[in-house]
Parts: structure tokens; C-alpha cells; sequence
């Protein structure tokens, strides 16, 4: 149950009680045991704090200077009452709560009040006349709220003191007064994500101290030439999203100190002036959709820039020629440029070959001619290339399949950490976009080129997304493709390609969009893994291909064979013939090895039962280990675990089960390998994963490895049973799981009596989490899973949840992870900061957990590849900002009588994605927070 708690002076006069992950409600408390220490600073930030803040406030706080509460999830209405007991507070922080209401103008009472903070909340109405008699008030902080009316004048002129005015993210309407000139102190302004309209007043140059100012995606216009920015001390400048017209303004090339400006999506138009070359810190420059002109002009003034690392000019210079002045230079640390919807004609040009640091090039939507430059390999850090849309002819070139970004991960730690500080890009949704977010691509559709797809493209192996749809291909797909092991989109659609689609790509594991069609392919589609899931517009266009999935179906009348395969029948022929022959005698000397080993075998052993040839299980305390005597170097070993008869399991069992690994038995598949259900002769079913044999430490490793991970026995992980080594390969044999896996449960049924109501839901997060906290405190030694998500979360008959695939990485050669870029985990479960520290950790655990209960909450998958739709996290976090917790509940699920405590496990989820892994709770802490939500469950029902 929830617990109070008393805020009591430990013997000083601050109080601390931050990132302890402390829930329940605050007591209140009417006198302080220890008057001789005054409370001066209370700190109970980012903890499980829930409730309403006490309605009279405690007495110890009389004394009060500083009350941090923020990250909690406090409710009801904010507590202004504090001004009335603590009259010298100076501070009061209540950001990333859920306060809801309106703004009290008991504020006003806080007559030292500095810094007020509430972003993040569900506040409503207007700011009160009243809060403005807060005169001392140097932070006046309120973003992402539901804040309504106009930036009073007469009010704003009295907070004399204010540095800081952050209100964005509100629905502000009405202009900015002229009276925020006599604003001498602030350094911020930010109103972005409003209703407001008019012109920027000319008094803001009368700031001279502003240095940040956003009013992005408002309705602001006119020209931005009212304002003398020369005055001003400005560091980021976005202006974007609005409707201003003019040219930039001269002004503004007198901040030479400037970092960041934005200025897209508006309508300005003009050239830029020589006085560019003054901003000698500019790193971003955006002027995207506008009407500048004289590409040539603006590229000659920006190359005095010299720190630039981002340039998006694209939707720009309409109809222009794209320069090929050589003499082109300057930009020697530009990592991401974006020319694109131009259109411009003309060649790729050769002065992008000096561009040594780039990292991402959009040339898209445009009317580019001629060839693909053969020096496009020597951009050795580019990983995202964009050419679509234009009229780009010839072959495709093997420079393109030697890009050293794309070919090898040990690339990836090459990229500057400096430049993700800063947003590159737009997504549709019109959020800035960090350039290490976007996948690893190479789009050249939708032009003209010939010819046949490279088998070279197999070297390309980091690629996420290969679009070579709408050109003039022609040729057979080359079976290469399948190296690609981290492709998630491969679109080859709107061409002439002929032959048959490989079977091989079936390996493919992560893709999710797959397009062949409008080509002219024929004979049997892939079966299994995804290739089941694609939908029939897949291939469409491509009358000769046939599969269960299509409306012609495959029969021996239709297997294709394709010219190159004729001419060299006669060949293959000859050569099956030697291979008979050798075959037949390696057969023969093994079965004559064989006989004798068993004639020994029978004189050794004459006590022993006939049918007990095949290799007996031993366990892993066995002093040794039986060599298979039906295939020579195989190892099978399992686990003690009583009387069951799986621990009787021969390897002969098990390629019977499996019937010799047959691709109808498979149930699962992933990065590192395919799971197969094996059936007993009684009845009973094991799964078997088998590993990837190239990906695996050698047998003395792997053997030491599996040990270990076999001592990890907990209710609620899939049993470990066995395992078996065979040359490369490597299997694994556990449990089999009637239920199969919760992202099979959450994505993939679609009928009424699939779906999973709230209490197995609850049930599922918290033996999932039991099992986690097991692998991570108590089994010896700690093991840090690396791959949570739904599909490792295993459900029988009873839906209890068991964590699969614990381990599993101790097992996979640390340079062959089938995560792209080094980062361990599954695309839309890894956090953030493994895209920099490259090491996978315990709270890199939580947030992948948390990610999985906000699975369970909404019904939703963590991302949608190449859609619109935001990932699951960011949209939670926004819908959250907006106050729409309840909208963001699974459908099914709201309205039955357990909003509340869905709501409460919502709480805990975003605790575990904080961005900040020290802010993270541990796993017990997760633990006991959902074993509390069931307590609650249990007294409602």
C-alpha cells in the first residue's frame, strides 16, 4: 500500500530526498522536531511521489528558501499556499508533475520568489494579473501546458528582473508587447508551439542581453528587419515555422557569437549577404522552404563559415543550376547537407568529394542528370545518401557498394559526438529530428538507371534501408542481399528485374517492408519468418511468381530455371556426379568407422541395454562428456532438473522432434538465430534455439559460458534444459511456451478472445519483472540481458511471463551483435545512451522494461518503420505534456475499472525511460511499485 512520509530536518537544514525513488503521499505535519534546525531547502525531486501536495503546508517550512518537487506525479491543484508560511522563498520548482488547474494568485504573495517553475503539468486558464506583483521573479517558467490569453503589456513591464520567459508549448495567442523591450535582463525567450500572431515589436532589440530566443511554429510576420538583432548577444535563433517575409535581415550577421539560427518554412526570399562571413560560431543553418535565390551566390558567402556542420537549404532556388565551380571549398566540417526539392539541374558535383566529413546528403526531388559520381566512396563517414527523385542515369557504379560507413561497424564510432547535440532535420510531424536517429540508408529511386544490382551491394552490410524502386533495372536480385542482416526496408519495385526472388533473403530477419512488385519476376515467393507477413501488393505486377500467399500456387510445372542455370546444366551434372561418387565412398568409410565403434562400445559396455547406442544425457556437473555416436563431434549436455524425461534427451531425440530442423517447426527467429519447436514421443514439446554458428565463441568458451547461465533458475525464466554443439552450430533447448510470446499477444491477433485484458496484463509486467530482478541481483553472476522487449517475454498456458534469451550475448562474438552500429538491443527498446557509451548496462535494462509496459498500457509497438507515426516513447511523453494520460491507454482496456491503477503503472514506465539512467529506478523498485498497483487491484475487485 502506499506509504506517507514525514519530511523531517536530519539534523541540518537542508533536506535532501532526491532520485531515492520514494512513492506515496507527504504526511502533513504540524510541528517540527527539531526547531533548532530551520528547514531552508527541501529536495524530494524525481521520486514516485503521487497524491496532492499537502493543503496547508508544514510548519517546518516557515523558513523555507528553496522546494524542489519536480518529476513526481503530484496532482490537484499547485501549491500556492506556500507564499502564505514560507515568505522568504526563492525558489519553487514543480515541473513534470501532473497539477492541474488554474494558476493561484496566492503566487503573488511570494514577494522573493525568483524562480518559479511548472512545466509539464495540466495547468489551465490565464496567467493571473496578481503573479505579476512577483516582482523579484527572475525565471518565470510554464512550457507544455494548456495556457490560454495574451502577453499582457502592462503586466510583463513589472517583472523588471526576468531572465528567463519560457511559456512554449501553451495556446498563447495575441502579439509580443512592445514593453518586453524594458526587459534589460533576459537572456531567454521562448514562445514556440503557440497562437501567436503579429510582428515581432522593435523594442526586443532593446534586450541586450537575450541570447536565446525560440518562437518557432507560431503565426508571427512581417520582416524581421524591425529588429536590431546587432544589438543582442544571441546564441540560437529559431524563427521557423511562421510567416515571415523579407530577407534576413543585416542585422543579424552582427552576432558573432550566434551558433544556431533557423529560419525555415517562412517566406523569405533574396540573397545572403557577404556580412555571412561574420558569423564565425555558426554551426546550424536551416532556411528550408523559402524563396531564396542564387544557389551559386549562397554557397560561395557560406563557405566563409567555417564552423558549419549542418546546412539544410533545400526547397529553395527553384529551377536553378546546381554549381560545379571546383572552387567550391570551405566547408571542410559540414556533416550533414540537404539541397533537396529544389529542383536544380545539372550533375552531382565534384566539390561535394571534399566534403571529407560528411555524414548525411540529401540531393532528393530534384532534376540531377548524369552519372553517380565515382568518388562517392570517398566520403568514408556518409551513412545516409538520398539521390531519389531525379533523372540520375547509367549503371549503378561499384563505388557505391564501397562505402566505408555502410560496410563495416567499427565506422560507426568515427561519427563526432559534438554535432548530435544539435537537431538536424525535420520529420513529418514537424519535430527536429537527431542526426544519429536516422537509419542507415541509400535511396537512389525513382531515376533511370540500367543495368543489373551489383553483387557487390552484399558488402554494404550496416544498411537498415536499400530503395533502388523505379528505375531501369534489370537482371536477377542478387542473393548478396542477404548479407544485409540488419536491413529493415528493401524496396526494389517498378523495374525489370527477372529470375526468382532468393529464398536466401528469408534470412533478413529485421525486415519489415518488402517491395518486388511491378517487375518481372517469376517463380515460387520466399516462405517463412517475415515473408509470411508481407502483404500480397508486395508482389504484385510480377504474373509468373506463385506462392501459398498468391492466387496462383506453386506446382512442379512452375519451377523455374533461369538462362545462366540451363547453359550450365551439363556442368552441374558433371560435377553432382563427382560428388555422388566422393560422397558415397565418405559414406562408406563412416559407416565402417561407425561399426567398430560400436562393436567397442558393446564389449566395454555388455551390461547395458541394446537401444542405448545413441549418446546418453550427462549433466553439467559431470566430470565428462560423451561424444555423439551418431554424429561424430557433437556434444550434448543437460541440465540436472529431476526426473523429467527431457533429461533423458538424446541428439538423435531431437532431430527427430524437430524433423531434422524442418523449416515447419520453426516458431521464432531473430538476430542471433531460429527457434524450433521440438515434440517428444510423449507428448511433451522443448523449444530449441539454434545460435548462429559463425557468431558463436568457441567450444571451450561457449561450454564455460552456457554453464554459467544454467545456474540462472528462477519461476519466472524460460528453463534452461541443455544444450548441444555440433562443428560451428550451437543449441540451446528450453522450455517450450504453450502461450508463445506477449508481442505475439499485443501485435499479431486480431481476434476478440486474443485480447488481453488488464489484470493478465498486470500479471505479465510483474512476473517479467521478477524475472529480470532475479538476473540482475541475485544469480551469480549478475547478468544484464541487453535485449528486453515483448518477444523475449514468453507466456504459458497460464500466461505466466518468463524472460527468454537472458544471457544470450555472453554467448555471440562481441564484434558479430546483430545490432546495427554496435548498439545492443532492438530497434525502439534501446535507450539513448547507448548510442554513445556502447556498453550495455542494468539501466539500460529499465528502459527497455519501461518500454515494454508502455506496450502493455497502449496496445502499441515501440516504432513503426518508415510511418509517420512517432515512436512509442516520444509519443507518450508528448500525449503526457498535453495532460492526455488517459488517451494514451490501450482502447480496450479504458473504462473497466482499471484506469486508475493503469495509470499508476503509466507513472512507473516513464520513470524507467528517463532520459537520465541515474534517474532510472532500480528493478526491485520497479517491482515493488507493481506489486503495490496488484494490492490495490485486488481491494477494487
Amino acid at each position: 500500500m502506499d506509504q506517507q512520509h514525514r519530511l523531517l530536518p536530519l539534523g541540518r537544514n537542508h533536506l535532501q530526498h532526491c532520485f531515492n525513488y520514494l512513492s506515496g503521499s507527504l504526511q502533513e505535519q504540524r510541528q517540527s522536531s527539531n526547531p533548532g534546525l530551520p528547514l531552508q531547502v527541501l529536495n524530494i525531486s524525481s521520486n514516485f511521489f503521487k497524491g496532492q501536495f499537502p493543503s496547508t503546508t508544514l510548519e517546518v517550512m516557515k523558513n523555507l528558501v528553496a522546494l524542489n518537487a519536480s518529476n513526481n506525479s503530484f496532482t490537484g491543484l499547485m501549491p500556492s499556499s506556500v507564499c502564505n508560511y514560507a515568505p522568504s522563498i526563492a525558489m519553487l520548482d514543480l515541473c513534470l508533475n501532473e497539477f492541474s488547474g488554474t494558476i493561484s494568485p496566492e503566487f503573488a504573495n511570494c514577494s522573493m520568489l525568483k524562480v518559479l517553475k511548472a512545466g509539464q503539468n495540466n495547468l489551465t486558464g490565464v496567467l493571473p494579473h496578481e503573479l505579476f506583483n512577483a516582482t523579484s521573479l527572475e525565471q518565470l517558467s510554464f512550457p507544455s501546458n494548456d495556457l490560454r490569453g495574451i502577453l499582457d503589456a502592462s503586466n510583463l513591464v513589472r517583472l523588471n528582473n526576468l531572465i528567463i520567459l519560457d511559456l512554449g508549448s501553451n495556446g498563447l495567442s495575441g502579439n509580443i508587447p512592445d514593453s518586453i523591450g524594458q526587459l534589460s535582463r533576459l537572456e531567454e525567450l521562448h514562445l514556440d508551439n503557440n497562437l501567436m500572431s503579429g510582428e515581432l515589436p522593435s523594442a526586443l532589440g532593446n534586450c541586450t542581453g537575450l541570447r536565446y530566443i525560440t518562437i518557432r511554429n507560431n503565426s508571427f510576420m512581417g520582416d524581421l528587419s524591425r529588429v536590431n538583432f546587432s544589438r543582442l548577444d544571441l546564441r540560437t535563433a529559431d524563427f521557423s515555422m511562421n510567416n515571415f517575409t523579407g530577407t534576413v535581415p543585416e542585422s543579424i550577421y552582427a552576432c558573432s557569437n550566434l551558433i544556431a539560427l533557423r529560419l525555415a518554412f517562412n517566406k523569405f526570399h533574396g540573397q545572403f549577404s557577404p556580412s555571412i562571413a561574420n558569423l564565425r560560431s555558426l554551426s546550424f543553418l536551416s532556411i528550408t522552404n523559402n524563396s531564396f535565390t542564387n544557389i551559386t551566390d549562397a554557397l560561395e558567402k557560406l563557405k566563409s563559415c567555417r564552423t558549419l556542420t549542418s546546412l539544410l537549404i533545400g526547397t529553395n532556388f527553384n529551377g536553378e543550376t546546381i554549381p560545379q565551380d571546383e572552387a567550391i571549398d570551405g566547408f571542410g566540417n559540414l556533416q550533414a547537407l540537404t539541397i533537396d526539392a529544389c529542383p536544380l539541374v545539372g550533375k552531382i558535383p565534384l566539390w561535394l568529394s571534399k566534403l571529407t566529413k560528411l555524414e548525411m546528403l540529401d540531393l532528393s526531388n530534384n532534376q540531377l542528370t548524369g552519372l553517380i559520381p565515382p568518388w562517392i566512396n570517398k566520403l568514408q563517414l556518409l551513412f545516409y545518401l538520398d539521390i531519389s527523385n531525379n533523372s540520375l542515369a547509367g549503371d549503378i557504379p561499384i563505388a557505391l557498394m564501397n562505402m566505408p560507413m555502410i560496410q563495416h561497424q567499427k565506422n560507426a564510432v568515427q561519427l563526432d559526438p559534438k554535432f548530435l547535440e544539435l537537431p538536424v532535420y525535420w520529420t513529418p510531424t514537424r519535430q527536429y529530428r537527431m542526426l544519429n536517429a536516422f537509419p542507415i540508408s541509400l535511396n537512389i529511386g525513382h531515376n533511370r538507371f540500367t543495368g543489373s544490382i551489383p553483387p557487390e551491394i552484399g558488402q554494404l552490410k550496416m544498411l537498415d534501408v536499400l530503395n533502388f524502386s523505379s528505375n531501369n533495372l534489370s537482371g536477377e536480385i542478387p542473393w548478396q542481399i542477404s548479407n544485409l542482416t540488419s536491413l529493415q526496408v528493401l524496396d526494389l519495385s517498378n523495374n525489370q528485374l527477372t529470375g526468382e526472388i532468393p529464398q536466401t533473403l528469408s534470412e533478413l530477419h529485421f525486415l519489415s517492408v518488402f517491395n518486388v512488385s511491378n517487375n518481372e519476376l517469376e517463380g515460387p515467393v520466399p516462405t517463412g519468418w517475415q515473408f509470411d507477413t508481407f502483404a500480397n501488393s508486395s508482389y504484385s505486377g510480377n504474373s509468373k511468381l506463385c506462392g501459398r500467399m498468391l492466387s496462383i500456387q506453386c506446382d512442379s510445372t512452375r519451377t523455374h530455371t533461369t538462362p545462366m542455370k540451363r547453359r550450365n546444366r551439363k556442368k552441374t551434372i558433371f560435377a553432382l556426379a563427382l560428388g555422388v561418387f566422393f560422397g558415397g565412398l565418405a559414406i562408406l568409410l563412416l559407416l565402417a568407422r561407425l561399426l567398430i565403434s560400436i562393436r567397442t562400445t558393446k564389449s566395454a559396455n555388455r551390461n547395458k541395454s541394446s537401444n542405448n547406442r545413441d549418446i546418453g544425457a550427462t549433466s553439467f556437473n559431470s566430470v565428462s562428456e560423451h561424444l555423439c555416436d551418431m554424429l561424430k563431434g557433437s556434444i550434448l549436455v543437460m541440465v540436472p532438473r529431476g526426473k523429467e524425461e527431457s533429461n533423458n534427451l538424446t541428439f538423435s531425440d531431437i532431430l527427430k522432434a524437430t524433423n531434422n530442423f524442418d523449416q515447419q517447426n520453426i516458431i521464432g527467429c531473430g538476430g542471433n538465430g531460429l527457434v524450433y519447436r521440438a515434440e517428444l514421443p510423449c507428448g511433451s514439446k522443448l523449444a530449441i534455439k539454434k545460435l548462429n554458428g559463425e557468431m558463436c565463441l568457441m567450444e571451450r568458451e561457449f561450454t564455460a559460458e552456457v554453464e554459467a547461465l544454467s545456474m540462472a533458475q528462477h519461476e519466472n525464466l524460460v528453463p534452461l534444459w541443455g544444450y548441444c554443439i555440433q562443428g560451428s552450430s550451437r543449441l540451446l533447448i528450453y522450455s517450450f511456451m504453450e502461450n508463445g510470446s506477449l508481442d505475439d499477444w499485443l501485435h499479431n491477433k486480431d481476434d476478440a478472445n486474443s485480447f488481453l485484458d488488464w489484470p493478465t496484463r498486470l500479471k505479465i509486467a510483474q512476473g517479467a519483472g521478477r524475472g529480470l530482478s532475479y538476473i540482475h541481483n541475485t544469480c551469480k553472476p549478475h547478468i544484464v540481458h541487453r535485449d528486453v522487449k515483448s518477444s523475449n517475454i514468453l507466456l504459458d498456458r497460464e500466461f505466466n511471463a518468463y524472460i527468454a534469451d537472458f544471457g544470450l550475448a555472453r554467448l555471440i562474438l562481441p564484434y558479430n551483435t546483430h545490432v546495427t552500429t554496435e548498439l545492443v538491443g532492438t530497434l525502439g527498446y534501446i535507450p539513448p545512451e547507448y548510442g554513445q557509451a556502447w556498453v550495455a548496462t542494468l539501466r539500460g535494462d529499465i528502459y527497455s522494461f519501461g518500454v515494454v509496459l508502455l506496450e502493455l498500457l497502449t496496445g502499441k509497438r515501440p516504432v513503426q518503420v518508415l510511418t509517420k507515426s512517432k515512436e512509442l516513447v516520444q509519443w507518450v511523453r508528448e500525449m503526457r505534456c498535453q495532460g492526455k494520460d488517459i488517451e494514451v491507454l490501450d482502447p480496450g482496456l479504458r473504462g473497466r475499472g482499471h484506469d486508475e491503477q493503469m495509470l499508476n503503472v503509466l507513472e512507473v514506465a516513464c520513470k524507467c525511460i528517463n532520459h537520465n539512467p541515474g534517474l532510472r529506478p532500480t528493478i526491485q523498485e520497479v517491482v515493488s511499485c507493481l506489486d503495490s498497483v496488484n494490492v490495490d487491484l485486488q481491494v477494487q475487485m
